[in-house]
């Protein structure tokens, strides 16, 4: 089994814990689900993920401290997220609604591959970083501010949801030759009892650096 393939199924086993059963014994305290990307927002039917028009040439690595997406009004901190004991991704703290993780010992969002971010929907207080993820626009501007001084900008390709049972790991996860990002938060079918059962993800692609 290649890096990749551990690296996919440990996020993928980390983002459930964002999903299932911390919501499940914390509650959520929205009365309803947090808003889902609609079909205008996805690839086109057969389309793969791949950079748009205008891709940057990638960076140097460098860690990410914030994250800003005008167009839902995310303006939040960046933490790096580990493995944990169980092999499965820490989530971000729970504490914390206005706080993402990416994964550190992947791929630094600006840098050549697949950077991962990922944040909260909501908790028991109410919504939280990544609550108006499933909202977000083809097109919609991604700045990520690194250690280095520079900002990574990406443009947003797609925002897809998928249940937990049929989660793509490769078309998420996988390489890419240019500097891509995919936001991740919980999404897809929702009960108070239950919580999230599946995820929303958007896909973004550099195109300007700062």
């Amino acid at each position: 089994m290649d890096r990749t393939t551990l690296r996919a199924r440990a996020w993928l086993t980390g983002i459930a814990a964002l999903c299932g059963a911390w919501l499940i014994h914390q509650g959520a305290a929205v009365e309803t689900a947090a808003p889902q990307p609609s079909g205008a927002e996805a690839f086109t039917a057969g389309a793969q993920p791949r950079p748009g028009t205008g891709a940057a040439r990638p960076l140097r690595p460098s860690v990410p401290v914030r994250i800003r997406i005008p167009g839902i009004g995310v303006d939040a901190p960046m933490t790096g997220l580990g493995l944990g004991p169980d092999g499965s991704l820490d989530a971000p703290p729970a504490g914390d609604r206005n706080l993402t993780g990416w994964y550190e010992d992947g791929t630094p969002p600006g840098a050549r591959g697949t950077a991962v971010v990922a944040g909260h929907v909501d908790d028991a207080q109410g919504p939280s970083v990544f609550y108006s993820l499933g909202s977000l626009k083809k097109g919609a501007e991604v700045e990520i501010d690194r250690r280095d001084g520079r900002t990574a900008v990406f443009s947003v390709d797609a925002v897809e949801v998928y249940e937990n049972d049929a989660f793509p790991d490769k078309r998420v996860y996988g390489p890419t030759p240019d500097a891509s990002l995919r936001l991740i938060t919980c999404g897809g079918g929702y009960t108070r009892e239950t919580g999230y059962q599946g995820n929303v993800v958007a896909f973004a692609h550099l195109t300007g650096v700062r």
